[in-house]
């Protein structure tokens, strides 16, 4: 796959597992890459344990950045037996700890389609590429913001197996075309989640129908914003937002979302 004025180069530093050692053994590799001139750095890790291609799963942080919470979800992938790439959305440094500062590298992120696709393009790419991936099967989930961009992958139309959106926004500026979305489509959302009300939730279903796209969309009675985040009602108390980790909700929807990749992945 080729994107237009976008170049990677590409220095990876192979490292030594952490994890523990009973759950697999992980292999992990800080990659730096540029697109359209602009650094970024993304974080690769696999089960060195298996033997032949798997496939690739790209992980889609939220509006803080590519922190440690998106890492862990890449290496809770890889326990599971794929290779998952968390991403750099924002470019490299660019990691916030305030409200104020994840706003304003999510506009930035954002304000252009062309320039966010391409910087999807290009982690899509370094992860088909890579020596375990089977490039053929390549999915990709997301969290919060990272959710609404997963989503919007999947209305411009790009080759996934699959995407899933772990409270993301719902709605977009990005409208798919009828039969323009290949990949199936798995959204959850918390039913008391202010930042995606009802209106939000019904109007992307009835785009989904619009668009002929494979929907499975889980609400979670009375789940707040950032419900898969263990810290997120610590940081909702610290800045007066409406965020809340949900253990059930948590722990059902990556459930769901590894028989939806063993689903997807065996067609």
């Amino acid at each position: 796959m080729t994107t237009t004025q976008t170049h990677a180069s590409i220095s990876a530093l192979l490292l030594t597992a952490f994890m523990n050692p009973a759950m697999a053994d992980l292999k992990s590799e800080t990659i730096e890459y540029t697109v359209n001139g602009d650094a970024f750095t993304g974080y690769l890790v696999y089960d060195d344990d298996l033997e032949g291609r798997r496939p690739g799963v790209l992980v889609v942080h939220e509006w803080w950045g590519q922190n440690d919470f998106a890492r862990q979800q890449a290496e809770r992938l890889a326990a599971e037996g794929y290779t998952a790439f968390a991403l750099d959305m924002y470019g490299t440094g660019k990691l916030a700890s305030h409200p104020d500062d994840a706003k304003k590298f999510m506009q930035a992120a954002t304000a252009d389609k062309q320039v966010m696709a391409a910087r999807f393009r290009t982690a899509m790419t370094l992860l088909q590429d890579h020596d375990t991936v089977d490039q053929n099967h390549i999915a990709a989930q997301g969290y919060c913001f990272g959710g609404a961009v997963v989503l919007n992958m999947a209305r411009l139309g790009l080759d996934l197996d699959g995407v899933v959106s772990f409270h993301g926004s719902l709605g977009s500026d990005i409208i798919a075309d009828p039969g323009a979305i290949s990949a199936r489509v798995l959204a959850y959302t918390g039913g008391a989640d202010p930042f995606v009300p009802v209106d939000q939730v019904t109007g992307f279903v009835s785009e989904m129908v619009t668009a002929r796209a494979d929907l499975t969309l889980v609400s979670f009675p009375g789940v707040k914003h950032a419900f898969t985040v263990p810290n997120a009602t610590a940081t909702g108390a610290k800045f007066g937002l409406p965020l809340a980790y949900d253990k059930d909700a948590a722990e059902r929807s990556w459930q769901d979302t590894m028989a939806f990749y063993r689903t997807i992945f065996e067609q």
